[in-house]
């Protein structure tokens, strides 16, 4: 059984999608239609940016879903997965794949996320940190134990987790963290809290939108953040999807579940490699690669 996974924010590199535009019609026809959408020209700055420009999330998030998304649709009848996942982000590009959401409302809907989380990051200085070497509930204690704002964000591999909260709250957790045995607590480059308590507003700015889209009937089912179990039904996406921004992403109970479900072939579809590695370190015997372009 194939799984096609989708990466999320921090996959981006300067001129990603570039070899898509120039080599296939339907790829440049998509970029073009992008560039309307948005309002601007991302393929400027996706092809021949500064890794500075390709860092706004404004920009990061429409560029990674665009590149996923169609890579995918120029896989053609190669592209047959049995069920999907994306991490984050990486989960509108999932709904793309299995016809949950089309092309133009999927990409609308990540710029309006990708605009409603920068809003929702100036209004309180958040951060996030890695965990590294700590079992999931000593995190999720020295979490509840820390004072202010912090949480389990991202269970991205066993002993890999991400926390995310009020600037200060993070620090101290990160102190707390090392203290109860983590080999390291490093606080990342990123400019907010995301999948916090903190993203309300953006939850709910972005909750009309997602209410207000028609979600098609999917062609497999959607392993989602919030749940890490397979879904279907187009009410449940959605209700799914208006929580994803303040709920933690559940990476290695996802993978953990499709490989229970009898998924046993991962492929990566979009920039980089970073799912590859993830679902390597939670189900070693699986067999994982990247959706190769076509000639």
């Amino acid at each position: 059984m194939n799984a096609y996974i989708f990466p999320g924010q921090g996959a981006q590199f300067v001129g990603m999608g570039l070899d898509l535009y120039e080599k296939f019609p339907l790829a440049q026809k998509l970029f073009e239609s992008a560039n309307e959408i948005l309002g601007f020209s991302i393929t400027d700055i996706m092809f021949e940016g500064t890794a500075e420009d390709l860092k706004q999330t404004k920009v990061t998030q429409p560029a990674i879903f665009l590149h996923s998304v169609i890579l995918g649709k120029i896989l053609g009848d190669g592209f047959r997965p049995d069920c999907v996942a994306g991490h984050s982000l990486g989960e509108f590009s999932a709904l793309v794949a299995n016809g949950a959401l089309n092309f133009e409302d999927g990409l609308r809907l990540v710029s309006q996320r990708a605009m409603a989380m920068q809003k929702a990051c100036e209004l309180q200085p958040s951060t996030m940190a890695a965990v590294l070497g700590l079992e999931d509930e000593v995190v999720e204690r020295v979490c509840r134990e820390t004072p202010g704002t912090v949480v389990a964000a991202n269970y991205n591999c066993p002993g890999q987790l991400v926390i995310s909260g009020e600037v200060e709250a993070i620090d101290t957790a990160c102190k707390n963290m090392k203290e109860s045995g983590a080999r390291r607590a490093l606080v990342l480059p990123v400019g907010g809290a995301f999948h916090s308590p903190l993203m309300e507003p953006a939850r709910e700015e972005l909750a009309s939108a997602i209410e207000n889209t028609d979600f098609g009937k999917v062609t497999c089912p959607v392993y989602q953040n919030v749940t890490a179990r397979a879904v279907s039904d187009s009410a449940e996406i959605k209700k799914n999807l208006i929580s994803q921004l303040t709920a933690p992403v559940k990476w290695t109970q996802s993978v953990r579940n499709m490989v229970n479900d009898g998924a046993s072939t991962f492929i990566e579809v979009g920039p980089g490699k970073v799912l590859q590695g993830l679902v390597r370190k939670i189900a070693s015997d699986v067999e994982t690669r990247s959706a190769e372009i076509p000639d």
